[in-house]
């Protein structure tokens, strides 16, 4: 009887344009390898120019990446690093690998694009995720996006919704510019500054004429930023995205549990309060911060991270979370409805009494307010 041989089987993937079956394996290997050292910051070509991404931690088994997308104006960074540095997100970022994206020439020490370069719009910007995906070989995520980003992770969930298995989008606005917007658009482009205008986009009114040290931080690094060249065709890209046209019992619709959050008296409070009337009420959680202005993630990470447990725990992850700070607010109710997928509980109904400090079920329903 001949020898038996052992052959390994490996799983066949689709390449990137122009990508030979050994550079592909090679670059898995390598991204594998990288991986396991702990946080590296890569880069990968897709078909609307290359992308740079930054891995932290080692992929956990049967669990998916967070991934984080970020807002016009900063970077992955600027505009995370302070909830994922937070004390009591350490349980959170124990438990999963992150993958934090820099839309293109966003990231540090970008290089500004050529003149006439041709900017990816939100769309094409969605459609270099499952390049990263493929890549680091990650199946499934959980998308954190914050404007301009929110927009991107909503449109890669809606086309490939198999591969998401949780958003939550800050300041999401799923609406195209009207012709009234267009135009005030363009008047307020005569009369403000990029950096004006961008400001007025991550914070609201009140915050800026406060001017506090926050905004002061933040309107510096806008203002003097070595790639405003860049920015500047990322904020066009966000002021010319298509409608999202997704509407509650339709096919064109998240369907995946999904947490939308707003800062009271944000800039994007309506566009947000209509974005929760358009989902599905048993799978979407509608968190209205108070005191957070336009940037929840920078100004009230305390209140996100309690909250963003426990989003994890409806989709049946960190069970045994100990959660602290949001019972201690003097006001603080969730709630939302149950649904179960598959196996795996997705039980969302939450409410919780201030006073007493403990959780119930409460009657179903899709908000979730926090106060303090």
């Amino acid at each position: 009887m001949a020898e038996l041989q052992e052959v390994q089987i490996t799983e066949e993937k689709p390449l990137l344009p122009g990508q030979t079956p050994e550079a592909a394996k090679e670059a898995e290997l390598a991204a594998r390898i990288l991986l396991d050292q702990g946080q590296q910051t890569l880069s990968v070509e897709t078909p609307y120019g290359s992308v740079t991404f930054t891995v932290y931690g080692t992929p956990k088994p049967k669990r998916p990446a967070i991934l984080t997308y970020h807002d016009v104006g900063l970077n992955y960074k600027t505009c995370f690093q302070p909830l994922f540095q937070f004390g009591d997100m350490q349980e959170i970022i124990q438990n999963f690998v992150r993958v934090h994206v820099d839309a293109p020439g966003m990231e540090e020490g970008a290089p500004v694009f050529p003149l006439g370069y041709q900017y990816p719009s939100l769309d094409q910007l969605a459609d270099m995720i499952p390049c990263i995906l493929q890549y680091l070989n990650f199946s499934t995520i959980i998308g954190v996006g914050v404007g301009a980003g929110a927009y991107v992770l909503s449109r890669y969930a809606l086309n490939h919704p198999d591969t998401v298995e949780g958003l939550v989008l800050i300041n999401i606005d799923p609406n195209a510019k009207g012709w009234m917007d267009w135009a005030a658009h363009k008047l307020t482009g005569l009369t403000s500054s990029l950096s004006e205008m961008i400001l007025g986009h991550l914070f609201s009114q009140e915050e800026l004429s406060r001017n506090s040290e926050l905004v002061q931080k933040y309107r510096d690094i806008v203002t003097h930023a070595p790639n405003l060249d860049n920015i500047e065709l990322y904020w066009n890209s966000y002021n010319n995205r298509r409608d999202l046209n997704i509407e509650r019992g339709s096919d064109v619709t998240l369907k995946c549990p999904v947490m939308l959050v707003v800062g009271d008296q944000a800039p994007h409070e309506d566009a947000v309060v209509e974005c929760n009337s358009k989902l599905d009420p048993t799978q979407t959680s509608f968190l209205k911060m108070a005191d957070s202005g336009g940037q929840p993630q920078l100004t009230q990470p305390g209140k996100l991270t309690e909250a963003f447990k426990y989003f994890l725990q409806g989709m049946g992850y960190m069970a045994s979370s100990c959660m602290t700070r949001l019972s201690r607010s003097r006001t603080a109710s969730l709630t939302s409805a149950a649904s179960i997928d598959g196996n795996r509980s997705r039980s969302r109904t939450l409410s919780q009494s201030s006073e007493s400090g403990t959780l119930s079920s409460g009657p179903p329903g899709h908000t979730m307010e926090v106060s303090c």
